[in-house]
């Protein structure tokens, strides 16, 4: 095995932590804004309009990047720390039952508030669920579904997949893979566009053959994303060249992500300036992909000079996110599904719609969820009894 040229990252990330917690938190208000902005989404507010669209696109395309990313750092620190057969066994358990929960309970509500919605069904909600839980209801849409909690499901398919080959990947990536690593991503220009180049690869390869439909049989370009950012988080993790290029990156990646930002702002929100400009798919791929890795990038960098300390709000935080991700799109549905019907303004109910999903989140977690034992491994917490501040590197890996 080739001798590291540097030593190993630090294993405790806390600016992880910190950066998980926000791309969470930032996916909770991007469905908020899903029921105001017109792209389809399970229920809409009859103030739904394109207002809020510049600032969602913004967001899009980097925003589950990120979480995969964190997930595969996640996945070498927790991995390197157990057998590979228990560690599946560990994830499956983690990830696996708040899969089931989520499908069979969680996210029923959403399907009947969009079926309502839709006009497609009358209300009640026991008649329903009886059709729902059964495969292939009687309704064009597939149940039970999984809706937001796809990123699970890749998750833990990713780790299932990988699971054989874990202790193997492990000494490459502390190994040979990380002098190679390092040198490829060990310079801000490199960092920036080696990684930008699978991801235009893979537009040229799949193009609008697969269409994203997180249904995970057909969804392979969607596989190739996800898997590909999960991997080099993967092989990041414990790679100090890697974590040093981004901290000199910062200034660059800030001049990238602000510099494409603004083209995608003119795209959005000057009226024509689409159609008459158009990009070619090659084009639009790259300059998306990079503005997306740029901030990745440029997050990360902030985080390590800022975020890097250890607190009891991160730890509590750390433990509850997980569940108010499982929670909040419901909560999202049913809410905005009653808000919008007392018709009391677009910025009344936005105000009221991020209160009833913060607060019933919160509450959820803290009176139900987290005290409750039998509650806890259904959202994917450790039993009381061993639960304990968790660091990135256990987060939902």
């Amino acid at each position: 095995m080739a001798l590291l040229a540097e030593p190993i990252a630090d294993s405790r990330r806390y600016d992880l932590d910190w950066l998980r917690f926000g791309a969470f938190a930032l996916l909770i208000f991007y469905h908020i804004g899903m029921f105001y902005v017109t792209w389809g989404w399970h229920v809409k507010s009859v103030y739904a309009s394109p207002a809020a669209e510049p600032l969602m696109s913004l967001l899009n395309p980097w925003r589950l990047a990120l979480l995969f990313f964190i997930s595969g750092v996640a996945v070498r620190f927790a991995s390197d720390k157990m057998a590979s057969g228990a560690f599946a066994a560990s994830r499956l358990r983690r990830l696996g039952l708040p899969i089931l929960f989520g499908m069979t309970v969680v996210v029923a509500p959403q399907t009947y508030f969009e079926l309502i919605q839709d006009g497609t069904m009358p209300p009640g909600y026991l008649a329903f669920y009886g059709e729902y839980i059964v495969p292939m209801g009687p309704w064009e849409m597939i149940t039970p579904t999984w809706n937001h909690l796809w990123y699970v499901v890749y998750l833990l398919v990713y780790i299932l997949l990988l699971a054989p080959f874990l202790k193997p990947l492990s000494r490459f990536a502390a190994g040979r893979g990380a002098e190679w690593f390092g040198k490829a991503l060990g310079h801000p220009v490199s960092l920036l566009l080696v990684v930008t180049a699978p991801f235009v690869f893979y537009a040229a390869v799949f193009g609008d053959r697969f269409p994203e439909t997180h249904a995970l049989f057909d969804d392979w370009h969607n596989h190739a994303n996800r898997f590909t950012i999960f991997l080099i988080g993967y092989f990041a993790a414990k790679n100090a060249r890697f974590w040093k290029a981004v901290g000199r990156a910062l200034p660059l990646a800030a001049i990238v992500a602000a510099a494409i930002g603004a083209i995608i702002l003119v795209y959005t929100m000057v009226p024509g300036f689409r159609e008459e400009h158009r990009l070619g798919p090659i084009v639009g791929t790259t300059l998306m992909t990079l503005y997306a890795w740029s901030v990745i990038v440029l997050l990360m960098g902030l985080g390590q000079r800022f975020l890097n300390r250890d607190s009891k709000p991160l730890r509590y935080l750390t433990e509850a996110i997980f569940p108010y991700y499982i929670l909040h799109q419901t909560i999202i549905v049913i809410a905005g599904f009653y808000l919008t019907q007392l018709a009391l303004g677009a910025w009344p109910e936005f105000l009221l719609l991020v209160l009833t999903t913060v607060g019933g989140c919160v509450l959820l977690h803290e009176y139900a969820i987290r005290r409750i034992g039998w509650l806890r491994p259904l959202f994917g917490l450790k039993p009381a009894r061993k639960a304990e501040s968790l660091s990135a590197v256990a987060c939902t890996s």
